[in-house]
């Protein structure tokens, strides 16, 4: 019997997968890879996790650049 594949997404909070990709990918680079006016207007964490909160194909998109960054490395 093999073991579940771990979840990188297990334990952070939105908020903390957030400011990973900001600080590794800028809020330009974050804009490029997800196309939302949040990443590309005057942006901010606070105003991101609102939106992102209200949103759940921009949510499943950073969850997903998340987890790609995470193999990555």
């Amino acid at each position: 019997m093999s073991l579940p594949e771990h979840n990188v997404l297990h334990g952070k909070t939105l908020e903390q997968i957030l400011t990973e990709l900001v600080g590794h990918y800028q809020w330009s680079g974050l804009a490029e890879r997800v196309d939302v006016r949040c990443f590309k207007s005057e942006p901010s964490i606070k105003s991101s996790l609102t939106f992102l909160r209200k949103t759940p194909w921009a949510r499943t998109k950073v969850e997903q650049l998340y987890v790609a960054l995470q193999r990555g490395r």
